[in-house]
């Protein structure tokens, strides 16, 4: 029985609970329609299920929140498949298919609810509230978060349809011709993914949301190309303990390589160090820059403010996450929130499980260039 089906079924009972009109024929429509796609594009995934199975626009919104979540959960049984998972769908065989997925579908069905009750409890929880279970339920859920903070263009040209004309291969072809040439090959700039930096603050403020934020660092640096440091009142790169398999070991490690954890706040000497020691190898690329801080600083806001607008300078995008934004009657008023700000692309939550995942997306939907 394949997966994919399977899920499908499950995915419309979530979406008629939610209120909206789904039928078993419109889940089989969709079913056949994505063996016409690009099964490891999730946005052309989105878009057919969104097409077929979305009748009002007043649904759009909850469809779409139903969609990131439940493929946050089953995204590893369904993305990427092969044409070969997918079984035909004819018009005289659905009933068929509904029946043979009926009976796996009780066993899938409970299994999912338990994950997305799992997910649905703790989404708006904050993290600070977290118990060590949930912290492991936590762990699974921002590994499986899609992480693709754009493309850039390099200075190298490759083979492919582009807006230069490749002499070297022209002037070959033509030598191997005769003189005739019909096509003139053409290249085009290299693109590769952007990588990430990571500053994370580690100080006394940040104690209750250290640990979660290090499991978002691993989740990060096993799959793209990330430079991570910690800060209190200095800078210590762990960039090389990230990369051991191992989540517990490579908390523990960082724990022990960080002299002042649980220390004072002075973000702006944090930087100007990363700028002094890391930022030539760690900037290359135009890489987007993730700052997770409270903004409790105690140094000094003009050496926070220059630092904040030299690093600005020399990334694509630059987003500071706050875990204090959507707690009550908060509001960016510290001396040094308040001189870094102005430049900063984007200042977005890091609460919650729900903030991770709308930070995912935003990071998803940055511009290639």
């Amino acid at each position: 029985m394949s997966g994919l089906l399977e899920n499908l079924l499950v995915f419309g009972r979530l979406l008629r609970a939610l209120g909206l009109e789904v039928h078993v024929g419109r889940l089989l429509d969709v079913a056949e329609a994505l063996q016409h796609i690009t099964l490891s594009s999730r946005d052309e995934v989105r878009h057919t299920c969104r097409a077929l199975l979305v009748h009002r626009h007043d649904d759009l919104a909850t469809f779409d929140r139903a969609f990131d979540a439940f493929w946050r959960v089953h995204g590893d049984m369904t993305l990427p498949l092969t044409r070969d998972e997918l079984p035909p769908v004819e018009q005289g065989a659905h009933a068929g298919a509904i029946g043979a997925a009926a009976h796996a579908l009780d066993a899938a069905d409970a299994k999912a609810r338990g994950m997305w009750t799992d997910a649905e409890r703790l989404a708006h929880k904050d993290f600070a509230a977290f118990t060590a279970d949930e912290i492991a339920v936590a762990r699974t859920a921002l590994d499986r978060l899609e992480w693709t903070p754009g493309m850039r263009r390099t200075r190298r040209w490759v083979r492919g349809r582009g807006p230069r004309v490749d002499l070297r291969r022209a002037l070959a072809r033509s030598v191997r011709t005769g003189g005739d040439l019909v096509i003139l090959p053409r290249r085009r700039r290299r693109t590769r993914p952007r990588p990430l930096v990571l500053l994370c603050d580690v100080s006394g403020s940040m104690e209750p949301y250290s640990r979660i934020l290090l499991h978002f660092a691993h989740a990060l640096g096993s799959r793209h190309r990330v430079e991570a440091f910690l800060f209190s009142t200095q800078l210590t790169r762990i960039t090389l303990q990230l990369r051991t398999r191992s989540l517990d070991e490579a908390v523990a490690v960082i724990a022990a390589a960080v002299p002042d954890w649980s220390g004072g706040t002075r973000i702006g000497d944090a930087l100007r160090q990363f700028h002094q020691r890391w930022s030539r190898r760690a900037l290359h690329g135009g890489p987007v820059v993730l700052i997770i801080s409270d903004g409790w600083d105690r140094g000094d806001p003009l050496v926070l403010r220059d630092q904040i607008r030299r690093l600005q300078r020399s990334c694509h995008r630059l987003v500071w996450l706050n875990p204090l934004i959507g707690s009550a009657d908060y509001a960016p008023l510290t001396r040094g929130l308040r001189a870094a700000l102005p430049y900063v692309d984007d200042f977005m939550a890091a609460r919650t499980l729900t903030d991770l995942a709308e930070l995912a997306l935003h990071l998803n939907a940055i511009g290639s260039g």
